[in-house]
């Protein structure tokens, strides 16, 4: 960088002091135009995404079903999930990234999978104008970077290579940020995703008890209750009575004298 250069920066700093450097790509109008006017549009560019719930006869098998599905139209199984209440239901999800030229026709297959389509929701979203503004940007940064490193080349003095690589490095990190994005964008345009929401209603039939079915058991049983209950019952009036015993004796010798009372009254009013 020549020392004409280095006043022109220097006194091209902003009264906020933001930099407005000479070598900025982004105060160059004279290019921009002509830039903008090279770039090619691409076709649209439209996120699809695709809700479906469905009501099966057997889980695990349309399960198995969609995953061969979506290996045929070249997709992939991003997750899958099962959940089971009980014995009688089992519902789940799996979603599924499609290649967007094979998304209909795979929407059609999992709907031909279900007993019941319960709920079937698509969206659309167009990304086209954002990709576009996204490479335009990128191609700005990249006139800047360029420029950014020639200077670099010319610079002599340490405290200009600072400055430009500072420059240089926040430049870098926009254009790394830009190139991600675009790369996200070209993902989600080029495979939709499916996500599928399973039920399968089981008619659960209980098995039956053998034990219910065994009568002579159930007759031994019964008996040995009832010997117990009797056995029980004798032992405990033997307790009673001969626990009290003694008390039994004096209420037998009152009844007895009373007895042997009433009756030589009686005996005496015959006379």
């Amino acid at each position: 960088m020549s020392k004409d250069d280095t006043a022109a920066m220097d006194s091209a700093q902003s009264s906020n002091g933001e930099k407005a450097s000479i070598y900025s790509g982004e105060t160059d109008n004279s290019s921009t135009p002509k830039e903008k006017s090279k770039i090619d549009l691409p076709n649209k560019m439209v996120i699809y995404q695709a809700d479906l719930q469905l009501r099966v006869k057997k889980f695990e098998q349309t399960i198995g079903n969609l995953e061969e599905k979506a290996e045929a139209y070249g997709g992939y199984v991003a997750s899958s999930n099962v959940t089971k209440e009980g014995k009688e239901q089992v519902s789940g999800s799996i979603t599924i990234r499609i290649p967007q030229k094979n998304f209909q026709a795979f929407l059609h297959d999992a709907e031909g999978q279900a007993v019941e389509v319960l709920q079937r929701n698509i969206t659309g979203q167009d990304v086209t104008e954002e990709y576009v503004d996204l490479e335009s940007r990128l191609k700005s940064k990249r006139l800047v970077e360029e420029r950014l490193l020639s200077f670099m080349k010319t610079a002599t003095k340490t405290e200009d290579l600072l400055k430009i690589s500072a420059d240089l490095a926040a430049v870098q990190e926009e254009i790394e940020t830009i190139e991600g994005k675009m790369k996200f964008l070209e993902n989600q345009t080029s495979f939709s995703t499916v996500t599928i929401t399973l039920f399968e209603n089981k008619v659960v039939v209980p098995d039956i008890d053998k034990d219910k079915l065994n009568t002579w058991e159930k007759t031994k049983k019964q008996f040995m209750k009832s010997t117990n209950t009797l056995l029980a019952g004798l032992s405990g009036l033997v307790v009673l009575i001969i626990g009290n015993l003694p008390i039994l004796a004096i209420l037998a010798i009152i009844g007895f004298v009373g007895y042997l009372y009433f009756r030589r009254k009686k005996n005496s009013s015959r006379e």
